[in-house]
């Protein structure tokens, strides 16, 4: 049998190591407090389950939806103007996705041509850099350094590779390093899209999980956002969604017709029952959203606390359902250090190389467990002696 070579670039590295010390330990019986992989445990709304139960008993529920209702396309325009003040056009700037996976993945594929340059985070969400490389992109990293806040420095950026450049993907609050970025990153964001005429994406999918008080806000709030770009968001997270696969892809119309196009050819829209949670989540009462975020800042604190009190120094996140943190001391690759990490203690992390060059040096710890889990989870890294 003969492959496609594309298909070289995705081989199943760290990943299958970190999986298979993880079965080795839990057919032991062992324990493993899995804080690798951003899976939420907090479920949805009883309203959004049952509109879910009430929409999956109706027979007629199961025909091909062939695209978003107009109920779900109204209830994401109302969404946006009331939670960011965003004008939308229900018709020509939204389109659903089966999860912000599902149109990373894809919508490059509405941009690249073979050999354009792509403009990538680093470090990333992995997607950032596989679905433009899926596309035939090359990729351009730009580096999210600590002395910047893991923000964008724009004019790093050489000339001729901005001039080259088709699209560029960027987000905040930020994945893996938890990073917000100020209005005035936009504002740039915007200038340089217009001035090398390149296509913008803002992953938005951590907008509500900003803590200490502050708030996540919109890309697409910012003038001429819509000029240059689209923004995509997902209800995985703050709605406790994640296995129904919810996102949209909202902004540019052109950008947005185009995925519209693509998807036709793909899918056959988003299963009518799970239209109907979406319409509930985002429509119906909003208090879940501020329990949940409270909820894991409080796994935050425990975890980071904890951590910091039995040696391994650390920033607390601004935002989202993670924790990056440097290596401690004596550790010098990321891989080596989760691997020793959990076969002493039994704590799973993920090396910060998986999220490419620029998260050497770092692991990423999602607040994906009770705050009573995190504190056995603290005991055992100190029962482990991993910090000296």
């Amino acid at each position: 049998m003969k492959f496609a070579k594309r298909m070289e670039q995705f081989g199943e590295g760290v990943f299958a190591r970190l999986a298979a010390v993880k079965r080795s330990k839990l057919e032991k019986g062992e324990e493993v407090i899995d804080l690798s992989i951003g899976a939420p445990n907090i479920p949805p709304s009883q309203k959004v389950m049952q509109a879910i139960a009430d929409a999956a008993v109706n027979p007629k529920n199961y025909v091909y939806a062939l695209g978003d209702q107009e109920r779900l396309t109204a209830a994401v325009c109302r969404w946006y103007k009331t939670r960011y003040g965003v004008e939308l056009d229900p018709k020509t700037e939204v389109c659903s996705l089966l999860g912000s996976q599902d149109g990373l993945a894809h919508i490059s594929l509405c941009i690249i041509d073979e050999g354009d340059t792509m403009l990538v985070p680093d470090p990333c969400y992995p997607i950032f850099a596989d679905g433009p490389r899926l596309a035939g992109a090359e990729i351009y990293y730009m580096p999210q350094k600590k002395e910047n806040g893991y923000v964008i420095k724009l004019s790093d950026i050489p000339e001729d590779v901005a001039k080259r450049a088709k699209f560029m993907i960027v987000s905040y609050p930020n994945n893996p390093t938890t990073a917000l970025a100020p209005d005035s990153f936009y504002e740039e964001v915007i200038a340089f899209a217009k001035k090398y005429d390149i296509i913008v994406l803002h992953d938005n999918a951590y907008s509500d999980l900003v803590f200490d008080g502050k708030k996540g806000g919109s890309f697409l709030r910012f003038a001429g956002a819509k000029d240059v770009g689209v923004e995509f968001n997902s209800l995985s997270k703050t709605y406790g969604l994640a296995g129904a696969r919810i996102g949209f892809c909202v902004g540019n119309k052109e950008v947005v017709g185009r995925l519209k196009a693509l998807k036709s050819n793909l899918d056959y829209g988003m299963f009518i029952p799970i239209q109907e949670a979406a319409i509930e989540a985002i429509s119906g009462d909003q208090s879940s959203v501020a329990i949940t975020r409270a909820a894991y800042q409080k796994r935050r604190d425990v975890l980071c606390d904890g951590l910091i009190s039995i040696g391994w120094q650390m920033k607390k996140p601004e935002g989202t359902m993670f924790v990056w943190a440097p290596l401690p001391k004596g550790y010098h690759k990321s891989e080596d250090f989760a691997m020793e990490l959990v076969k002493k203690t039994g704590v799973l992390v993920t090396p910060g190389s998986a999220f490419g060059p620029s998260g050497e040096g770092y692991v990423r710890m999602a607040l994906v467990q009770d705050a009573e889990v995190l504190q056995r989870a603290v005991q055992k890294i100190k029962d482990g002696n991993m910090l000296g």
